[in-house]
């Protein structure tokens, strides 16, 4: 949200600092921030660093980019088969705009000079892809993330992604289970102990084509997770431990899955332990024009 331009009329100019008033009083809250890029399957979820990390010299958000197709053509199978656009234009077109309004929410909240940090390469801090279709796993996207930023997808996507050679480190996202309820164990390197990425599954889906993601995060320190981590973030993230207060979750559904409140995919959550408050459920529903 850039400063009004002194071309604005005064009502637009007004109404602009109004918005950016109401915008720095959100984020003073600290609570997550999920931007839909597009009107299809790409996000940015900012995510609250506890305050142990920020008082380190941390940015105050850990930024996720999921799923992300930004511009340019998709086909599946072959050209031939299946090839479509967005209907409608995103609303950032490159990773480069991406970076731009993640730190423009850094301003906002307080946490980052304009310009950035000298040497800061990207404030992209992870990728999480969900399918390996290419409206979720675009390569001419993916491949604008800087190499060193990690990307946790599932099993296939994870394979595709890795045939590339453009990221260093390329994790498989673990399956949540009622078997494993504890939400930590899915926290692996380098993400931050506070923060973990997965996924979920129903078993009557056996392509696993309506599975979702779940990003979940501590907020406030606590005693120590089960298990002992042995790495910590290219990024030089503060890997300690966070409180008894429920850790947030975010759960980031394929088109086309079920919408009651605990569909066979969803019923290991309420089960996690420690137990988890919901953030934000959200679920594509725009629908694709094929060219």
């Amino acid at each position: 949200m850039a400063a009004p331009n002194s071309a604005l009329d005064a009502p637009s100019a007004q109404l602009h600092l109004e918005q950016r008033a109401a915008t720095v009083r959100a984020l003073a809250s600290r609570r997550p921030v999920l931007h839909h890029l597009n009107a299809d399957t790409s996000w940015l979820l900012q995510i609250p660093r506890p305050a142990s990390a920020v008082k380190r010299g941390a940015r105050i958000y850990y930024n996720v980019l999921i799923d992300p197709w930004l511009r340019g053509g998709q086909s599946d199978v072959a050209r031939w088969f299946s090839q479509q656009w967005h209907a409608t234009e995103s609303a950032v077109g490159t990773i480069a705009e991406v970076d731009a309004l993640a730190g423009e929410m850094e301003v906002l909240a307080g946490g980052r000079r304009r310009g950035g940090e000298e040497g800061e390469r990207t404030l992209i801090d992870a990728v999480a892809v969900s399918h390996e279709f290419t409206d979720h796993c675009h390569r001419e996207t993916l491949e604008e993330v800087h190499g060193d930023v990690p990307v946790f997808a599932t099993e296939q996507a994870a394979k595709l992604i890795s045939s590339w050679n453009h990221f260093r480190t390329v994790i498989p996202t673990p399956t949540f289970s009622a078997q494993n309820p504890d939400w930590r164990s899915y926290s692996l390197p380098p993400l931050p102990s506070w923060l973990s990425i997965s996924r979920v599954t129903a078993p009557s889906d056996a392509l696993y084509y309506h599975s979702a993601l779940l990003i979940t995060f501590a907020p406030h320190a606590s005693p120590a997770p089960t298990k002992k981590r042995a790495s910590l973030s290219i990024f030089g993230e503060d890997d300690s431990p966070f409180d008894s207060d429920p850790p947030n979750a975010s759960s980031t559904p394929r088109t086309g899955s079920p919408s009651n409140p605990y569909p066979p995919s969803r019923k290991p959550i309420p089960r996690s332990r420690p137990s988890l408050s919901c953030t934000a459920s959200t679920m594509c529903l725009f629908p694709r024009r094929s060219n």
